[in-house]
């Protein structure tokens, strides 16, 4: 199973939502939306430390939050980057386990199930997704061309992958100059080794948009009324 450690993006500055703070400070049942995913990873005795890409001006804000709750994983905040991908590669650099999983601060119902489920699989690299259940087409003003629904996936998050070589494939595609929306089609571009995908969850919403903040609390009094 091995031991791992987990990078906790949480470089957003809340721009979709129109804030004035990162939108994992959002609350949701009265704690910041990146407090619902630590109290999880803390329970995961295979987790041995936590990193967290934050905006520079907010490092503080978050370690007090954190001291707050009394996390015993070590949890280390670090500067992130401009872009999705350099907070990763700043949290890899700060990573000193052989494993990593990479999760996002504004996915808070993800569950330990979840995590457990990716941490079990054989595969070292492996990723959630779910099937698109909607018509996709390729163009802009205009349409240019169709996609096949079957062979599309929504990738959805935590990932984990062999951290020496999600790094290595980082460190390249800075070099290259390439930029990535996410790290299982950086780390394919770069192996072309197999990444297992598991079934996602359609509650693992990504919260982005102000629509986003009413389906969340929606979801966050469903689960509770199932347990979860």
């Amino acid at each position: 199973m091995g031991e791992y450690s987990l990078v906790l993006l949480s470089g957003g500055v809340g721009k979709r939502m129109k804030l004035d703070m990162p939108k994992q400070f959002l609350l949701l049942a009265g704690k910041p939306l990146f407090v619902h995913v630590l109290e999880k990873v803390d329970r995961l005795q295979v987790v041995k430390e936590i990193i967290m890409p934050c905006p520079s001006e907010f490092i503080e804000k978050t370690e007090e939050i954190i001291n707050k709750y009394g996390f015993t994983t070590p949890i280390k905040c670090v500067v992130g980057g401009g872009t999705r991908q350099e907070s990763v590669f700043k949290g890899l650099q700060a990573a000193d386990y052989d494993n990593v999983i990479i999760h996002e601060s504004v996915r808070p119902f993800v569950s330990e199930k979840d995590f457990m489920r990716l941490i079990e699989t054989s595969n070292e690299n492996a990723i959630f997704g779910l099937d698109i259940p909607f018509t996709v087409l390729r163009g802009g003003e205009v349409v240019e061309g169709n996609l096949e629904r079957d062979e599309l996936l929504n990738v959805q998050l935590p990932h984990k992958f062999d951290a020496k070589k999600l790094l290595y494939a980082h460190q390249c595609a800075a070099e290259d100059g390439l930029n990535f929306t996410e790290d299982a089609s950086l780390y394919f571009h770069y192996f072309r080794s197999d990444i297992a995908v598991l079934p996602g969850s359609e509650y693992n919403i990504k919260i982005t948009k102000p629509i986003d903040r009413i389906l969340a609390e929606a979801i966050y009094k469903e689960t509770i009324l199932l347990g979860d």
